[in-house]
Order: structure tokens, then sequence, then C-alpha cells
């Protein structure tokens, strides 16, 4: 899906701010007929949970209702007009005065809705929209709920953050004409000195189509004719970690006069991936992952998209030597993919899919108390609202070019049976809709090199592991003992590349001991050491994400104290120690594993 943009033929309206809200218990049964009847506002972009103070709201399950009114600019007669939503927690119905103009499911994905015969140009009409938060077992991510004696659902999810919903990402209103560019799809190569770029250029109605592509000075350095077609760029620029250099893709679309009637930019950088042996390449050379899990996760805001938290965390990462990042465990907002490729930071894209895992509530069992896939629990219905996701998230991210794998599940049952027939499909499709990135995704502790039943489908193996937390807690020694024997049996067992796509240990910040005591600062320091320590005597390793960049809300629990603590920073973005000591490390071996001892 195209991200609005304000061009010669587009205009764009930005709808954030203070809108009207209200729980479905506070309102009529029909809200969008009138004007909210509450005193509450809401703002947008933001998660609700944490903007009141009322637990009544904050722990709300089922439908919360936003509202404002909307002007129509009065220059946009005789154009098409859409609503479009970045975002909506995690399932959105949206409504132009009584009239029901879309409807989605899936938290972390935009849609959108041509209007155009439900306004008019200069006039005024009321959005209304309904945003659920209720998880089942076939949505992405899935849960439970449950209704007590008294009435009330609670919520019961199988992931380990704090479950935001609301309106967290921004909502426009734009325009476009009604023979317009309806999608692109850029795919890069090298050739010598040269970028070979190939484009697809979809139309609603038939139209010709003439490109040109402008490098970062606005210069023109190649043009094309037709909806598709391939280009040369002599003396390319590439993108690279650390020098995201972007060309612009600028599409005209062509009346029957020749007139150009739409046009859209598309930013692109020229790079390529591949996965060849053990090594991960970015542009044919070999590239070592540093850096993190994250999360979209600020207080008040929740998940709400911040551009000063944006900026900040780039920062961060830039300062501690840090090269990508994992999109854990859900797509982000678009504007952080944005940022990522002008930036040069390269990033792992991960769908919602996380907790597809019963045995997570088993403890260090790993035994759920049902199998994981089942007609109750994750089923066939469950298996195509992921396969939607898949399709809706390489749809938004296919461009980037910091984006260099997908990952389709975090910490899976991928040890149980039926994981096989669930994955299976959703690899094939993932490869399918974009052959160009490899795919991957995170293991969880309980999937060892001797049942997990999916790896060999997959590119990258990509392991979550807590020797020296989970297990083995306070025990550095052997827990890294047990690390290395288990990484070295993945490499052999499989011959690909192997990264560690989480380890970390609960740290609370001004917590100090002159012995490895957990939770002090000095303890997450030498676990990571030791990490680190085995990551470098191991060939084919090609890189380390610690869990997590920032400490994060989480639901209440007694292993958890105001959230996770696996931070280096803490959630205000304040260093910890650990975050020196990784600060030393990255930034002394940049984007090249350590020699191998």
């Amino acid at each position: 899906m195209l991200k609005p943009q304000s061009t010669a033929t587009r205009e764009l309206v930005n709808l954030d701010g203070l809108w009207r809200f209200a729980t479905e218990s506070a309102v009529t049964s029909e809200p969008w007929n009138a004007v909210l009847d509450t005193p509450l506002e809401a703002a947008v972009p933001a998660s609700y949970n944490d903007l009141f103070v009322d637990s009544a709201i904050r722990d709300h399950v089922g439908w919360v209702w936003y509202q404002r009114q909307v002007r129509v600019p009065r220059g946009w007669a005789g154009e098409r007009v859409f609503v479009r939503f970045d975002a909506a927690t995690h399932e959105g119905r949206v409504y132009v005065d009584g009239s029901l103009v879309a409807q989605h499911v899936g938290g972390y994905t935009p849609f959108e809705a041509d209007i155009t015969e439900h306004v008019q140009a200069g006039a005024e009409f009321r959005l209304t929209v309904g945003v659920n938060n209720q998880l089942t077992n076939v949505t992405i991510p899935p849960g439970s709920v449950t209704v007590r004696q008294d009435g009330k659902k609670t919520q019961t999810y199988f992931h380990d953050f704090y479950n935001y919903a609301g309106l967290a990402r921004s909502v426009w209103l734009y325009s476009a004409p009604a023979v317009r560019v309806d999608d692109v799809t850029v795919v890069t190569g090298i050739d010598g000195g040269a970028g070979v770029v190939d484009y697809t250029v979809e139309t609603t109605g038939s139209a010709d189509v003439r490109v040109r592509i402008l490098d970062a000075a606005g210069a023109e350095v190649a043009t094309g004719e037709g909806a598709t077609g391939t280009v040369r760029i002599d003396g390319v620029t590439l993108w690279q970690p650390g020098a995201g250099y972007l060309y612009d893709l600028v599409i005209e679309v062509l009346g029957e006069d020749g007139a150009v009637v739409d046009t859209y930019t598309q930013s692109f950088g020229v790079r390529t991936v591949e996965v060849r042996g053990t090594d991960f390449l970015i542009n044919g050379e070999p590239f070592y992952f540093t850096g993190f899990g994250k999360h979209e996760d600020t207080a008040v805001r929740g998940k709400g998209h911040d551009n000063a938290y944006l900026v900040h965390d780039f920062q961060l990462l830039d300062w501690i030597g840090a090269n990508s990042f994992r999109t854990s465990h859900y797509p982000y907002a678009e504007e952080v993919l944005d940022f990522a490729d002008r930036h040069g930071i390269v990033v792992i894209d991960e769908t919602a899919a996380v907790g597809l895992n019963l045995g997570v509530q088993g403890g260090l069992s790993g035994v759920g108390p049902k199998p994981s896939f089942s007609p109750e629990t994750s089923n066939d219905e469950t298996q195509a609202a992921h396969a939607q996701h898949i399709r809706e998230l390489i749809a938004r991210d296919k461009n980037h070019p910091s984006v260099v794998m997908w990952s389709i599940a975090n910490e899976p049952a991928s040890n149980e049976e039926g994981a096989r027939e669930y994955f299976e499909p959703l690899v094939n499709l993932t490869r399918e809709l974009d052959p160009t990135r490899p795919v991957t995704y995170a293991l969880v502790m309980f999937a060892l090199v001797n049942n997990d039943k999916i790896a060999d489908l997959f590119d990258v193996l990509s392991i979550n592991r807590y020797y020296g937390w989970y297990v083995f807690t306070g025990d550095l020694a052997t827990a890294e003992q047990a690390l290395e024997g288990e990484l070295r049996g993945w490499i052999a067992k499989f011959g690909k590349p192997i990264m560690m796509s989480e380890y970390g240990a609960d740290t609370m910040q001004g917590l100090h001991s002159v012995w490895d005591t957990p939770w002090s600062e000095e303890y997450q320091a030498s676990f990571l050491e030791m990490y680190h320590r085995v990551f470098d005597r191991i060939d084919g390793f090609v890189g380390e994400q610690v869990w997590n960049f920032a400490d994060f809300q989480t639901s209440p629990g007694i292993h958890r104290i105001d959230g996770n603590k696996k931070g280096v920073f803490t959630r205000d973005r304040r260093p910890k120690a650990a975050a020196h000591a990784l600060r030393t490390r990255w930034t002394r071996i940049g984007t090249r594993k350590p020699s191998v001892d």
C-alpha cells in the first residue's frame, strides 16, 4: 500500500490531534450515528491505555470509540478523497457520518477507504472510528478472552509486552486523481559500477506511464517508459549499512492528451542482499548484525509513534555503534523505516505473529496446557490471518532498502507437532511475494537442534537464548558451555548463517554488586560479555541483537517489576553499565565479525 504524500497532483491533510473518546460501555450501541456524548478526549497518535487515570479504561477489553469533525478542502472538488489509518490496534471500523466505509483486522498495518461518495469538497463530516483490542486464537498475535461472573471481559495474551491499543499512528485525509498510481515495486541489482533498477507501476485504469530517476542532489540520472521496465544508473552510489544513499523514482501517469494526470515519488536505494553458505551478504560483502530487538514503547504514549523518540533512539543506536534492529514483535511505524532508509540502519522486519506457543505458559518445561497447533488453538483460520498479515507487511515495506530480511514469527512452538504444516505454506508465500530477501523466524528456547521441525525451511537461523538468566541463573560458567555447545550444533546440522536475535538479563538501574548477582548492572555486563566470547569463537555466526534496547511495559506479574527490565537503556533512555560495554565492542567491530579464535 502506497504511503500518502503531497505531490503536484495529490494533497494531504493530517488528522492527528485530540479526538473525542469513549469506551463502548459509556456510549450508545451505535455511537457513529451522533456526536459522542463523552467528556473524554484522547491523543492521536497514542495508545489510550495510559492516557487516563481510570483503571477501567486501562484494562478495558473490547471496543473503544474515537470521533472528530473533518472538513474536506474546497479545492478537492472532482478528486477522489481517501481516509487512511496507519494502524488501529487490533481491529478497526470506520464510519463517515452514519456510513461504514472500512473494516480492518490487524493492529500494525495500514488501511484506507475511498470516501468520495460520502463527502463534499468544502463541507464537514463526522469521522468515527471503533478500535477493538481483543485477541483470540484466530488473531495475529493470538490470545483469549474470558467473561467473568460479573460480566467483565478479561484478556489473556501469550506475549511478554503490554497489549496497548488504540490509534497509535497517524490518520490522514488525502486526495488523488481518478486515474492514478496505485502501487509501485522497485527491485535493484548491481552490474559492475552500474545500478540495475527493475520497476513495476500499477495504475487505476489504463494509462501510459513514464519514470525518471533522480539522485540525492535532484539530478536526473535515468529515465524509462512504460508501467514496467528496467533502467540503469551508471556510476551508481550504493545504499550501504551506515551510508543510506537514496534515489527517487518519479512516476508520471499520462492522460489521453499526454498531459500528466498523476505523479508519485518512490524513494529507493540500490543494494543487494544474499545468503551464501554461512555468510549474510549486503552488496556482495559479508555483513555482521549488531544491535537490538526493540519495542514501540514509551511512558504515557504506550505504542504511540513519537518523532522525538524516533530521533533520539536512532541517536542512541549511533552512539552505541549498533548497525541494525529487529522490529520485534510487529511492524513498526513507516516513519521508522523511512528514517532507517535515510540513515543506513539495517532492519529485520517482523510480523505480529508472537505468542504462537502455548508452551511458554508452561514455564521452563515448555509443556503447554494444550497443543499450540490444533483446531481449538492456532488453526487454519489463524494461519489465514497470519498469511494476510504477511501480505500486508510486504506490500507496505517491500521498497525499503533498510529491510534486508523478513521474520515471519517470534518464538513459535516450532518443536511441536503441526508446526511444519502451519509454517511451510507461510514460508512459501513469503518467498512468492518477495523472492529478493531472506526469510527467518526467532527460535524459542524449547526449540532445540534435535526437535525443531521447521528450521530447514528458512534462510537464516535466528536464535533467542537466555542461558545465564532463565537457565543456569547466576552461573555464567555453566551457561557459557551450554550456549556454545548448542550453537555449534545448529551450525553443524544446517550449515546456514546463524545469529542471536535475543539474549539478555533483567537489570535494575542502580543495583550494583561485586559478585555475579542477577539483576545488578554488573551481571548484565558480564552476561553479555560471556555471550560475546562464545560468538567470537564460532564461524558462521552473523550477528548479535541484544534483548532489549530499552525497558518496556508488560502485563503485571511477579517476575516483572513495572515491566521488562532487560533494556540496555531504561524506559526513558538512560544508559545502564552494559550500554557502555556494548559501545566499546560495537564501535570496534563495525559491520564485520571479529575473527574466530
